[in-house]
């Protein structure tokens, strides 16, 4: 019954661990039933991380490294069809208006299943690679969280328009670095109307927000995203699905005893997941069907005895 919609393995991600089969080994070993490989797609030379840069990466490498990765989800998907759901997927990066042509190149290069739209720069910055990179894009926004914060949700609305993802990744990713993670967005005026904006979207053509356990193991005291917009989400019909935003083996299923809990307090009562089979509504995911299951049933499956709490 559990599973996760976003992952990454160190075979295909410079900032992550172990192999892509090791990592979907022990998704197997902890009963998942639903598990996306959605490794990072391929960026811009001027959008490479750091450690891209340090090893000399170009666009055509890392096109190269997805080419590789995309042959060895297919491989996976095969020899474990009878153990796990595999879902072979992307996480997209929104960067700027001309991402859009990038990404739906990728999409027409690469039958994919399923991707998650996330947002990971602002002016062209990483937000949530380190406190430096997250200063400079707030200089760059004015100097305040709050000007960043609202350039953010602009750009994801640029995103959510364009492209329509069906699952949207941390959707407040923004708190990471900020001075105050936790804090309440409701309190900045401006911000909160763009976060109400950009939920309205999301509902509009059935996109689903993903309870992002990867928070919690950073630290902070909600997942993404936070208390008060699931809860602005959940009045507009919104569906949430699980994610643990694994990094490596050790992250898998990673504090979801808490997302759970979590998702109970909020009034969520219950998650939709992915899988293959036909296509529901006007679905992008062309044999990818969605469901859902009660929260109380996932409660009390016994694959959560063995999660980590903490």
């Amino acid at each position: 019954m559990p599973y996760s919609h976003h992952s990454h393995s160190g075979q295909f991600c410079g900032h992550a661990r172990d192999t892509l089969e090791g990592v979907v080994k022990a998704a197997i070993e902890k009963n998942m039933q639903v598990f996306a490989l959605t490794e990072h797609m391929p960026r811009e030379r001027q959008d490479m991380y750091p450690e891209e840069v340090a090893a000399g990466y170009t666009e055509k490498k890392l096109l190269d490294i997805f080419s590789d990765y995309y042959i060895e989800a297919l491989r996976l998907q095969s020899k474990y069809a009878t153990e796990l759901n595999i879902l072979i997927g992307t996480e997209i990066d929104w960067i700027r208006p001309s991402s859009k042509d990038f990404i739906e190149n990728l999409f027409s290069a690469f039958q994919l299943q399923l991707f998650v739209g996330s947002v990971h720069h602002v002016h062209g910055i990483p937000i949530d690679y380190t406190a430096e990179l997250f200063q400079e894009a707030r200089r760059t926004s004015g100097g305040s969280d709050e000007r960043l914060f609202e350039d953010y949700f602009d750009l994801q609305r640029d995103m959510l328009e364009a492209l329509k993802p069906p699952i949207v990744g941390h959707f407040d990713l923004i708190r990471l670095k900020s001075d105050a993670p936790d804090l309440s967005f409701v309190e900045m005026q401006g911000v909160w109307r763009k976060i109400c904006r950009n939920l309205g979207l999301i509902a509009s053509y059935g996109g689903i927000l993903e309870l992002n356990s990867a928070a919690l193991r950073k630290g902070l005291d909600e997942p993404y995203p936070n208390a008060e917009i699931c809860k602005e989400f959940l009045a507009l019909g919104g569906q949430f699905t699980l994610s643990d935003d694994s990094h490596g083996i050790d992250h898998i299923a990673s504090h979801y005893r808490d997302v759970l809990g979590f998702a109970e307090k909020v009034g969520i009562r219950q998650i939709t997941f992915l899988e293959q089979g036909p296509a529901t509504k006007d679905s992008q995911l062309p044999g990818v069907t969605a469901k859902t299951t009660p929260l109380f049933q996932l409660q009390r499956h016994p694959f959560f005895a063995s999660c980590r709490a903490s």
